[in-house]
């Protein structure tokens, strides 16, 4: 089976993955749109623990403005979701969509737009401590 997303296990908390990811995203043009709490949500709609994990919804606007201007279904596929669980080593661990995986294979004429946006989410990822 073919890895999902592009990850990177890093030194950092998961209060300081959180506390950090966001300036990281915006300096590659990324705003933070969303956040998902899945462990509180589970909590609440299962009643099941589960370990810290948040999914926030980034999203270059000038890079999703060209891909729904060219494909406008293409929005289905976003925003870009960005991963953040605390791992039983008590780091954090990220996965950042690859949208050569999704944006590309769904639509291979946007494959440029997404080439870009994968170089840009890799680089937050590569900076991450």
């Amino acid at each position: 089976m073919a890895e999902i997303g592009i990850r990177k296990a890093t030194g950092w908390t998961f209060e300081e993955a959180l506390e950090r990811l966001p300036a990281l995203l915006a300096s590659e043009g990324f705003g933070v749109l969303t956040q998902i709490d899945v462990q509180a949500t589970l909590k609440q709609k299962l009643g099941v623990d589960f370990r810290r994990y948040r999914i926030l919804g980034a999203c270059n606007p000038t890079l999703a403005h060209q891909a729904i201007s060219a494909v406008l279904e293409i929005g289905a596929l976003l925003p870009c979701n960005v991963v953040v669980y605390e791992g039983d080593d008590r780091k954090a661990h990220l996965v950042a969509v690859d949208p050569m995986q999704t944006i590309a294979a769904a639509q291979p004429s946007l494959a440029p737009i997404a080439q870009e946006v994968r170089q840009r989410l890799s680089r937050v990822l590569d900076r991450a401590g």
